[in-house]
């Protein structure tokens, strides 16, 4: 089974020509000099030829130690250079951020705000996916996630932004036709257009001050995986949706829409900035957290 190179060694070989001591060595790379002598030693052991000629007054290279310098040099040189290009992208705005977006949230009220947030950091780029299912932060490595949700619990680390109101809401054509449904078993007799990644699409939850929580089974009309995909239906009075304020407060004020039961509550909602484990962030996604609480935060 082939080893893994002893990069550490490579690189502490090209030093030590580099500085012509173990002393000097030592020094640079905060080590004893009983470490670094070791790793000469282990790599000549290892390629089974001396690398360099050793005297009390100076360290000189062999033959073989000069054919294996401009090699080692890289590699010392690429090991550096990549530790402080990250090193440099985790303290500044530069670099990329993935980021994982409901669709519907996404597009009509994060992406208006990105254009400028890039205007003030031209050296981020972003990648943004929108979907609605909830992605595995760790595993399609992305660095924030906005979720509206109420979240479990989770190694997840998750700021909330702003709370989410839903309304049960229907064309004032579905109500002329079918009437307000004034307590949670009339909807029973009512049509539902239900969002398939809500929790239990089919039982609507509600809760009211004097009478507490009530569940209801909905017979569905249309299903869909995106809350967005149900407005058509809605608007055409096919039938009742719990959804989600954002989506529907331009069509309430135009009068295309009207809420029903407002005496009951529907399970309050969150926007969340999810991150993956570790508090450490590039100072990039956090400054795009930052941003992204203060201007979403306002309309909370």
């Amino acid at each position: 089974m082939q080893k893994l190179p002893d990069l550490e060694a490579w690189a502490i070989f090209a030093k030590v020509a580099e500085t012509g001591s173990f002393a000097r060595t030592a020094t640079a790379f905060s080590l004893s000099q009983a470490t670094v002598s070791k790793a000469i030693s282990r790599l000549e052991a290892r390629i089974g030829t001396t690398l360099f000629h050793r005297s009390s007054r100076r360290v000189t290279l062999t033959d073989s130690g000069h054919a294996a310098l401009e090699r080692a040099s890289r590699i010392l040189e690429d090991g550096e250079a990549v530790e402080a290009e990250i090193a440099e992208q985790s303290t500044s705005l530069r670099g990329l951020i993935r980021i994982s977006a409901p669709m519907s949230f996404g597009i009509r009220k994060l992406a208006p705000l990105l254009p400028d947030f890039m205007q003030q950091h031209p050296k981020v780029q972003l990648d943004i996916q929108f979907d609605d299912r909830q992605v595995d932060l760790v595993a399609d490595r992305f660095d924030l996630a906005l979720r509206i949700a109420k979240l479990h619990d989770s190694s997840l680390l998750a700021r909330r932004v702003c709370r989410m109101r839903v309304l049960l809401v229907g064309a004032p054509s579905y109500f002329a036709q079918h009437g307000k449904p004034q307590h949670p078993r009339d909807l029973a007799q009512h049509r539902a257009l239900q969002y398939t990644l809500m929790r239990s699409p089919a039982h609507w939850r509600f809760t009211h001050a004097e009478h507490g929580d009530y569940q209801q089974e909905v017979p569905a009309q249309i299903q869909a995986n995106n809350a967005e995909g149900l407005t058509p239906a809605l608007l055409a009075g096919l039938g009742l949706a719990l959804q989600p304020e954002f989506l529907v407060d331009d069509d309430l004020a135009a009068g295309r829409l009207d809420t029903a039961m407002e005496d009951w509550q529907i399970e309050e909602l969150a926007l969340h900035l999810v991150t993956p484990p570790g508090r450490r962030r590039p100072a990039r996604v956090q400054a795009l957290m930052e941003y992204l609480v203060g201007r979403l935060g306002e309309a909370g």
